[in-house]
């Protein structure tokens, strides 16, 4: 290959200390590796052209000597951010009170890493934060968008159909499904699942605590519940949540008993909206799950702490995220891949 040269001589070792105590530069990494500063610049930009001895070589200067790209330098290049933002449609503290989001910060965060691309966390939960979101990312500060538990109406989906920037949804975006991309778990077929086993296991009372209508789980788990139900459905057995939050829980799972007292097992649309629910059947003096049985919604580390351990849907969360960066490099790359729908689990505890 052009400018490639010899395996690195011994003096690279002595360069190598150097470049640490003052900053390492792309000459340095070229003078460590033993190659010429073009080739370890197609190295950083992609190894197109390289051969391996030389791509490897490169790869052991840059660990050796410190060195780290240039981001802004590279971005005039590649007319590149190399950022992905992670775009939160929720109040700031179910952050940190649900676990999914967690568990989608870590996995989309692990999963761009392979990409050499970094995420920006952004909140988008009112007109203002919206619009600070809108700005950010039409100033090209980031590649691309991975939104997180939008909402039907959400201006963010219809600025994001309209325009160039790549997009991907977590969880179908309704309405919006044939212009953004989109990677989520079977939520429909999950309701389904947890309606039947409670009809199955001798439950004839069978109560829905859903998700607030106008996002993807809540829709989509809610028509599940329904179509099992058919004719049998009791309209005065469904109450969505105002959102996913315990409080949201507490409130909704209150307002079923006042509408339902004789019902003796609930759906319920999400983990943390079944850990309110239980507590809230237990102020209210009914046994989980002798009186009432218990079902929630993706299987997060909640499940495992409630009292009785929660009877659950499992939702691959780690997977969507993986799915969902993957759709995302390879919008930006140019391609249109379809959207996924990935299969869910009944996993089976002791409150239903």
């Amino acid at each position: 290959m052009d400018g490639e040269r010899a395996a690195p001589h011994p003096k690279s070792r002595g360069a190598a200390r150097r470049a640490m105590r003052r900053g390492p530069t792309i000459d340095d990494v070229a003078q460590v590796a033993g190659v010429s500063r073009g080739t370890v610049s197609r190295v950083l930009n992609g190894g197109r052209y390289v051969s391996p001895r030389a791509q490897e070589a490169v790869e052991r200067a840059v660990r050796e000597s410190g060195y780290v790209t240039n981001q802004s330098a590279r971005s005039l290049v590649t007319k590149r951010s190399g950022a992905a933002a992670f775009v939160l449609s929720e109040p700031q503290e179910l952050l940190f009170e649900d676990p999914n989001f967690s568990v989608l910060v870590r996995a989309c965060t692990q999963a761009l890493a392979e990409h050499r691309m970094s995420l920006v966390l952004m909140l988008a939960s009112g007109p203002d934060e919206r619009q600070r979101v809108l700005q950010y990312v039409r100033a090209g500060h980031v590649d691309g968008i991975l939104l997180v538990s939008s909402h039907s109406g959400d201006p963010i989906i219809g600025e994001l159909e309209r325009g160039n920037l790549p997009a991907v949804a977590c969880g179908r975006p309704i309405g919006h499904e044939a212009g953004v991309p989109f990677v989520g778990a079977d939520d429909r077929d999950g309701g389904r699942q947890m309606t039947r086993y409670l009809l199955e296991s001798g439950r004839r009372r069978v109560a829905t605590l859903a998700g607030p209508l106008d996002t993807p789980g809540g829709y989509e788990r809610l028509a599940g519940y329904r179509e099992v139900l058919g004719e049998r459905l009791d309209d005065a057995l469904v109450v969505p949540a105002a959102n996913y939050s315990y409080h949201a829980g507490e409130a909704a799972m209150t307002e079923l008993l006042v509408r339902a007292p004789d019902l003796d097992a609930v759906f319920v649309a999400s983990d943390l909206l079944a850990s309110a629910a239980i507590a809230v059947l237990r102020r209210f003096g009914r046994r989980v799950p002798d009186d009432v049985a218990v079902g929630g919604f993706d299987d997060s580390r909640i499940a495992t702490t409630t009292d009785p351990p929660l009877t659950t849907v499992r939702n691959p969360l780690e997977r969507v995220a993986a799915d969902m960066v993957d759709l995302l490099v390879r919008r930006i790359a140019g391609e249109h891949p379809p959207s996924r729908v990935l299969p869910v689990d009944l996993v089976r505890r002791a409150s239903a």
